[in-house]
C-alpha cells in the first residue's frame, strides 16, 4: 500500500462519520478507541470502501502481542497498523499488513535512538511527530531511506507543505479542514 498526501486521522465518532462519506479519501486512521468499538468501525468503513490502519497502541482493551495481532489481521481485517514498539512493527511484517513506527523527536537523544530502532525493525513507514520540524523530517528521511510521515501539530496548509517538501511522503491530521 503506497501512503500519500493527507492521511486523515480519527479521534472522534463525528470525524469517523464524516470520513465514511468522503468519497475523496479511502484510507482511515483510527486512533484512540475501544476494542468493542474495533470491529464495527472497521466494517462500516470497509463496506465504504476505505482501506483502515489502526494505531495498535492506543486501542483500549487490547494487548498487541502475537494473538492481539492475530485478532486485528484476521477477524478485524486491518489494512496496517501504527505503533512507537518495534515489537509490535515485526507482528505487522509478518502478518503481511503495512506496519507505521511512530517516532517521537522530542530531543536529538531520541531521534538517534529511534532511528537506531527503526533501522533494525525496518517498518514500511516512519511517522514523525511532531511533523512540523522539517530539519527532523529531512535527517530521518535520509538516514533511515523509508518513507516518512509527518503527524502532530500540523495545522496550516503551509505547515503541509513543508512537510511535503522536507521529504515527507505524506501527512496525518486529525484536523477536518485540511483533509
Amino acid at each position: 500500500m503506497e501512503l500519500q498526501g493527507v492521511l486523515p486521522a480519527v479521534r472522534k465518532m463525528k470525524d469517523f462519520e464524516v470520513l465514511l462519506k468522503n468519497d475523496e479519501q479511502s484510507l482511515i486512521i483510527l486512533l484512540e478507541t475501544r476494542i468493542a468499538q474495533l470491529p464495527q468501525l472497521v466494517h462500516y468503513a470497509k463496506k465504504r470502501g476505505k482501506r483502515v490502519l489502526v494505531h495498535a497502541d492506543l486501542i483500549n482493551g487490547l494487548k498487541v502481542d502475537q494473538y492481539g495481532m492475530e485478532f486485528l489481521v484476521r477477524q478485524i481485517k486491518v489494512d496496517g497498523i501504527v505503533s512507537t514498539r518495534a515489537s509490535v512493527i515485526a507482528l505487522a511484517k509478518k502478518n503481511g499488513i503495512v506496519a507505521i513506527q511512530r517516532l517521537f523527536a522530542i530531543d536529538s537523544s531520541a531521534v538517534t535512538k529511534n532511528i537506531a530502532l527503526i533501522t533494525k525493525s525496518k517498518p514500511d513507514y516512519i511517522e514523525v511527530l511532531p511533523g512540523i520540524i522539517p530539519s527532523v523530517i529531512s535527517e530521518i528521511a535520509e538516514e533511515t531511506k523509508i518513507p516518512v510521515i509527518a503527524g502532530g501539530l500540523i495545522k496550516t496548509e503551509e505547515e503541509i507543505a513543508s512537510a511535503m517538501q522536507s521529504g515527507a511522503v505524506a501527512v496525518t491530521t486529525s484536523r477536518r479542514s485540511l483533509w
